[in-house]
């Protein structure tokens, strides 16, 4: 199983972007159970969630992005997306997507957003 993220790059201040993780070689069955989120890492910092969005649907997002970022799936194409409006300078990370499914972890990359001011 790999997750292939892409979408990123460099913004100004109140632009958008939109991430994508597919979930490659992952069973249907697999993808569609399992707990999904996007995780960021701003250099210096540690790693945090910034949305996840539960096998039953249901969404949980840092405060930080409430309102301005939405975290989305395609069960056909096995794949999550993260789409971040208004996006600040405080953005500003590598974004990873995670896919979560029992004792199964899988990080993608990691794709780098930049926010300037």
């Amino acid at each position: 199983v790999q997750l292939q993220a892409s979408g990123g790059g460099s913004v100004q201040a109140g632009g958008s972007l939109k991430l994508s993780c597919a979930a490659r070689g992952m069973i249907w069955s697999t993808f569609t159970g399992s707990r999904r989120g996007w995780y960021r890492q701003a250099p210096g910092k540690e790693r945090e969630l910034v949305a996840e969005l539960t096998s039953e649907g249901m969404t949980n997002y840092q405060d930080s992005v409430k309102g301005r970022f939405t975290i989305s799936k395609d069960n056909s194409k096995k794949t999550v997306y993260l789409q971040m409006l208004s996006l600040e300078p405080e953005d500003t990370a590598v974004y990873y997507c995670n896919v979560k499914f029992g004792s199964w972890d899988y990080w993608g990359q990691g794709t780098q957003v930049t926010v300037s001011s």
